[in-house]
């Protein structure tokens, strides 16, 4: 990658009115979170099965067990790295719109993100399967598994989408409108290979939107959508491209 890249990144973004930011798994690998797919992904540990919905509902406490561990012995201890920062400080001084996030791991919010539409659900939330009330996922012990909802005592479930479950249609619809409405789009740490997500960028660019990625490797963007290429990570990237914001270097 050229320096003039990152300038070029700077310029563009400076020059837009409408952007938004639109993140997968490699944003979070940052701060420690292994992705599902590819080299030290889950799936090389774990069954896929456990994130099916439909075995879910047959074997709740053997999903859930794999569940726990997976996610809320871990996501405690992780936190947002420079690239969740960089993002939250462009939200709060009006360069950046909203984020589209895959990730489920709340790492936009908890570095201070207000508009981010998590198009897989949270993990921070429990949903009821019989009665549908949601609950924090800290008031909830996971102690004895499967956890029971306090108020029916149905069974508790991760409140984001399993294999074979549909996206959250208000997270559909804000993720599509964003997207549809945005004059430049930064894909973030993803390699564009989930359904429906993927569609996302692909809405932004009939829409006319300018597309910056940044990734480690090329996705399935890159050689298709994507206007400007920015291979490393996010981590490092967006925080010299905050910089030369802020100093107006790119002009």
């Amino acid at each position: 990658m050229k320096e003039s890249d990152i300038v070029k990144a700077a310029r563009l973004i400076s020059q837009s009115k409408r952007i938004c930011a639109f993140t997968g798994a490699g944003i979070s690998a940052e701060s420690g979170i292994p992705p599902f797919r590819g080299e030290g992904g889950l799936w090389n540990k774990y069954d896929p099965v456990i994130l099916e919905i439909g075995y879910f509902i047959t074997h709740p406490a053997e999903s859930w067990e794999a569940v726990r561990t997976i996610f809320y012995d871990f996501f405690h201890q992780v936190k947002p790295n420079p690239a969740h920062d960089v993002l939250a400080r462009w939200e709060a001084s009006g360069i950046l719109s909203a984020v589209i996030t895959q990730n489920i791991d709340s790492l936009h919010t908890q570095a201070g993100s207000k508009k981010v539409y998590e198009f897989h659900g949270n993990s921070d939330r429990l949903v009821c399967i019989d009665c549908h009330k949601n609950f924090k996922s800290n008031t909830i012990s996971l102690e004895t598994l499967p956890p029971l909802c306090p108020v029916c005592y149905g069974i508790l479930k991760p409140d984001f989408v399993f294999f074979g479950e549909g996206i959250p249609p208000a997270a559909y619809q804000h993720s599509t409108h964003v997207a549809s409405d945005c004059d430049l789009m930064m894909i973030i740490g993803t390699s564009g290979e989930v359904a429906p997500a993927n569609h996302i960028p692909h809405i932004a660019k009939r829409s006319g939107a300018l597309i910056i990625e940044i990734n480690r490797e090329p996705s399935q963007y890159t050689g298709t959508i994507t206007d400007l290429y920015l291979e490393g990570k996010a981590g490092e990237l967006l925080p010299l491209i905050d910089e030369l914001i802020n100093s107006n270097y790119y002009t």
